[in-house]
């Protein structure tokens, strides 16, 4: 198993735009919904939708916050986790300069997501550890993720990367008030 993060292109796209028919998202909060609109992005605009994952620069429209209102976009990549084919997607962000990232912004410098059909092969691990790569390289000492308290396989993926725990916490709305776990890498 050779596992790479993957510069999303358009040669890779059908193959992430299967994932996304086959019921996968790689928003782990809005699934179906958030699928069916990258889908609509694809389809009206794949060029577009294929430069829109690579924002290192945090321009763009403003974003939605959790509590309404709007917020400048932060600076992100989003790389695709590949090995034989499309094994999932992990996202880097950070605060704007290479700053901490803002209080508004509760989900951490790093999120992925492996498809079900891909899952228990170490992907999520070894994307993590490629991942944390490129935040070294921008100049960031530690990210921070969370992840869901009844998910021990992406916990375990934090863990072999070097994850501590630095709180258990009411995940809000966006998780159903379910109890999440903040986590630390320090790099």
């Amino acid at each position: 198993m050779t596992v790479t993060l993957e510069t999303p292109s358009l040669d890779l796209l059908p193959a992430y735009a299967d994932a996304l028919r086959r019921g996968w998202s790689a928003d782990n909060l809005r699934g179906n919904a958030a699928a069916a609109e990258e889908l609509e992005r694809i389809s009206a605009d794949p060029e577009a939708f294929v430069r829109s994952l690579d924002n290192p620069d945090g321009g763009g429209p403003p974003v939605l916050r959790i509590d309404g209102s709007h917020g400048p976009r932060l600076p992100s990549l989003r790389r695709w986790i590949w090995d034989d084919g499309f094994c999932g997607s992990i996202g880097l962000r950070w605060g704007p300069g290479g700053g901490p990232l803002p209080d508004w912004f509760p989900y951490g410098h790093i999120g992925y997501a492996v498809p079900p059909w891909r899952r228990g092969r170490g992907y999520a691990s070894q994307a993590l550890a490629l991942m944390l790569e490129e935040a070294r390289g921008r100049g960031l000492d530690h990210v921070e993720l969370t992840t869901d308290a009844d998910n021990p396989a992406s916990q375990q993926a934090v863990i072999k990367n070097g994850g501590y725990v630095l709180a258990r916490e009411t995940g809000g709305t966006l998780h159903g008030g379910a109890e999440i776990v903040r986590w630390r890498i320090d790099l």
